[in-house]
């Protein structure tokens, strides 16, 4: 069924020791990429998606921590997929767990700055400064597997090298050492040996703020900037999108396929993609619509339907909602998720189920800085501010301009005339909205006022 995967095991098998294939992966904290080789990947209802053909990366610059980006994964039909890491749940000995059944079927393309380990990386020579491997210094050695390690944010990144210091002679057998990642030279994100200026550019974009990504871009001549975004995920190009103003945003949307900009909207808040469609034709909108995923454009579509000078048009649609019977703790714990902004961290939302907007009946909200001033043990809805008043979906963004400084909050609820809530505005949104259209492309100072 898969012939060359049995031929990959031996492979490394036979170059590596017995400890390498040791690595206990119940704990899904550390493997070496060579154990997930040929494994089955299933979803959750047990339904088998395929099997791991590879492991990609993305490798950064000496002293930043070089990404697991996720696996390549070969359907039973013998298509190739790309399964983001954060979609795994579990990784056991013989199998790996996905969150959800639902994987993208777009087949695998490595994009500039991405590396996979068994395509790219074993076999390359490389070279090791590792000070407790004094012998193999200047000296170029093979990598034979590449150990990934999970981080405590849950992300995936490369923690050590497995390299063969020379090949076995007169029946001696091959000696496997082991380096730590950062004394390892000769991988840059444009492979081995090589260098690229767009695959660095890439991985000097990792650690920028999404924002300070969006500035960079516009500083490139055009067809490179074009080249860069087309080569981001779908995740970071998002976010970065949102950091652009509109213009710039349909701009770099044009350059893109009509299916990966559906994908990209896919990834954006749904207030965000909704300013974005406006700035297209309705033609094209209604096709990026219909190519979204519905459970994806739906809320996306209600925020069109509003008057663009309304909170309703400003909102989003997904803050942090939580039923009655929450606990603080458990809402202290919903607000310190990494991925949620921080101005909707700054305040929980309780309403009646269902939960995701429109919700049930809306009880209330509270701010954060309350819930730390409880017992952890309490009752979120027993901690909700009674005396302060909603926004409502027509409302203007004066009135919602005025809310905010009357009640120094950073993030409101709007509710429709029927009690339900629909969704929480922020201030960041609001100040996008009335400062001027082109605020983004002069900076935060613009020219005159630098420091």
């Amino acid at each position: 069924m898969f012939p060359e995967d049995n031929a990959q095991k031996h492979r490394l098998k036979s170059l590596l020791p017995a400890a390498l294939h040791s690595t206990t992966m119940s704990e899904v904290t550390r493997v070496y990429a060579g154990r997930l080789a040929g494994m089955v990947v299933r979803g959750p209802e047990t339904d088998v998606i395929g099997r791991v053909r590879d492991v990609v990366v993305n490798v950064r610059p000496a002293g930043h921590q070089s990404r697991v980006l996720g696996l390549v994964v070969e359907m039973t039909n013998k298509r190739r997929i790309f399964l983001p890491m954060l979609r795994i749940a579990s990784i056991d000995p013989h199998e790996i767990m996905l969150v959800s059944g639902s994987v993208s079927l777009r087949a695998f393309q490595p994009r500039t700055g991405e590396l996979t380990i068994m395509g790219d990386i074993i076999g390359a020579k490389v070279q090791v400064d590792d000070p407790d491997l004094p012998k193999i210094h200047a000296k170029p050695v093979e990598v034979a597997d590449i150990e990934i390690e999970r981080t405590r944010t849950r992300d995936w990144a490369i923690s050590a090298v497995a390299v063969i210091s020379e090949r076995a002679k007169f029946g001696r057998r091959t000696e496997i050492l082991i380096a730590s990642w950062r004394h390892v030279h000769g991988i840059t994100a444009a492979g081995v040996g090589i260098s690229d200026a767009a695959a660095e550019l890439l991985a000097e974009f990792e650690d920028m703020r999404p924002a300070d990504v969006a500035t960079a871009l516009y500083e490139l001549p055009e067809s490179q900037r074009h080249s860069v975004a087309s080569e981001l995920d779908d995740e970071r190009l998002a976010d970065i999108l949102q950091e652009m103003s509109e213009d710039r945003q349909a701009e770099l949307l044009e350059t893109l396929g009509i299916e990966r900009a559906a994908e990209i909207l896919e990834e954006m808040d749904p207030d965000d993609a909704a300013d974005l469609l406006f700035e297209l034709d309705d033609q094209k909108a209604d096709v990026l619509l219909e190519l979204m995923d519905p459970e994806e454009s739906a809320p996306v579509r209600r925020l069109m339907s509003f008057s663009p000078d309304t909170v309703g048009a400003l909102m989003t649609t997904e803050p942090l909602i939580l039923d009655a019977q929450t606990t603080v703790a458990e809402a202290l714990a919903h607000a310190a998720n990494p991925d949620l902004p921080t101005s909707l961290a700054s305040m929980v939302f309780v309403a009646r189920p269902p939960t995701a907007t429109p919700t049930g009946k809306f009880l209330g909200c509270v701010h954060l800085q309350k819930l730390l001033r409880v017992p952890p043990s309490t009752l979120v809805s027993a901690a909700l501010d009674p005396e302060l008043p909603p926004l409502y979906a027509d409302d203007s963004q004066e009135t919602a301009a005025r809310y905010f400084a009357t009640y120094n909050l950073v993030c409101g609820p709007v509710i429709d005339n029927d009690g339900h809530l629909l969704g929480a505005v922020a201030v960041d949104d609001l100040l996008d909205h009335l400062l001027p259209d082109d605020w983004r492309d002069t900076g935060i100072r613009p020219r005159g006022e630098e420091k």
